[in-house]
């Protein structure tokens, strides 16, 4: 199926001039306009709280909702769960409950890894977390991993367990450019932490969870089948990425961006460039593509590993934060209320298409 078809720019050429009242009953027409021409577009939860984090195990969505509850969404029905942390959590900029993952073994053991930001009397930290899930309410059982910066915008915060059974964090620079280039920093960084918190002996640094750094704020990581591990990134002033990562290495922020290149530092696979911005999210990888959710973007990207080809294959649903892929379906979460969108009716939600209708 073709991406959305847009009727914006013709409107806005029509209208020049109207008032603002007049713009966004406009924008509400074009927005519905785009919903009802994606006919293969399924709604599978709505009114959700500004979700950040998507997890399916067999036929139950677990969402986290970064002012802090778990949504569980199974057969249609939506259970709002509470979330009981040891630590405050901030409502900076783009804080809060942000990365969440189910345990391999969930199923018998109610467990879950979990990244938020806090604050307490001695600043405001981002943290990675277990939760048990115990009466349909998640409580913080264990730390492993405390003090990763934080500051008014760039947390970072996916989680994900990659194909070595290791946990993979990503995290931002904190609005501190300088620290993604200091390997005793854990901010600007993706980490690889051992599910019980502990240093796997094989990173690339002694006693370090860094397991590639010079990154300025990623949020989406995903692997080929193979085991080869891609980030997505915000740029400074446009200049979104999307790297191949390797252990050890140096993405190069905030010493180079986007198509610019230095002798020892990894240059993008992929870049929006400086007059295009994505702000990339939550990725996801099918038959040697990645899907990305983009927020400024306002869409679902495809970058195409083998042709190095980008196209826009779901588009005119604002905002987007994270995507899944499974069973030859994608699955992602607008977030339309996160302070920075146009929230329409009943956003946000959680959308489900058939991968073959995006051809």
């Amino acid at each position: 199926m073709n991406k959305i078809i847009s009727a914006y720019i013709i409107a806005i050429l029509l209208l020049v001039g109207c008032t603002a009242s007049e713009q966004r009953n406009l924008d509400k027409q074009q927005w519905n306009l785009e919903e009802r021409e994606n006919q293969k577009l399924d709604v599978v939860a709505e009114n959700l709280e500004v979700p950040w984090s998507l997890e399916k195990l067999e036929n139950t969505f677990y969402l986290t909702e970064r002012q802090g509850a778990i949504v569980k969404i199974k057969d249609g029905e939506i259970v709002k769960q509470s979330v009981n942390l040891l630590k405050d959590i901030s409502t900076a900029s783009e804080a809060g409950l942000l990365g969440f993952v189910l345990a391999p073994d969930f199923s018998k053991s109610n467990k879950g890894y979990a990244y938020y930001t806090y604050e307490d009397s001695s600043g405001q930290f981002n943290r990675i977390v277990t939760l048990r899930l115990e009466d349909s309410v998640w409580k913080e059982e264990s730390l492993l991993l405390d003090k990763i910066p934080s500051g008014s915008w760039h947390h970072g915060g996916r989680l994900k367990i990659g194909p070595d059974k290791k946990l993979y964090a990503t995290t931002g620079d904190a609005y501190e450019p300088d620290i993604a280039q200091e390997t005793a920093s854990l901010g600007g960084k993706v980490l690889r932490i051992n599910l019980d918190g502990s240093v796997p002996e094989d990173n690339p640094f002694p006693n370090s969870y860094v397991y590639s750094y010079g990154h300025r704020n990623p949020q989406g990581i995903a692997w080929l089948p193979d085991g080869t591990l891609y980030a997505s990134e915000h740029g400074s002033r446009a200049n979104d990425e999307i790297n191949k990562i390797e252990a050890g290495k140096n993405y190069g922020w905030p010493i180079i961006e986007g198509y610019e290149e230095k002798e020892g530092l990894v240059s993008p696979l992929f870049t929006s460039g400086n007059k295009t911005t994505w702000a990339p999210s939550g990725m996801d990888i099918y038959k040697g593509k990645l899907y990305v959710a983009a927020l400024s973007g306002s869409a679902v990207l495809e970058f195409d590993l083998e042709s190095k080809k980008i196209r826009e294959v779901i588009s005119g649903l604002g905002r987007i934060r994270d995507i899944l892929i499974e069973d030859n379906f994608l699955y992602f979460i607008s977030n339309n209320k996160d302070g920075r969108g146009t929230p329409q009716g009943n956003d946000d939600k959680l959308y489900k298409i058939a991968l073959s209708e995006l051809d």
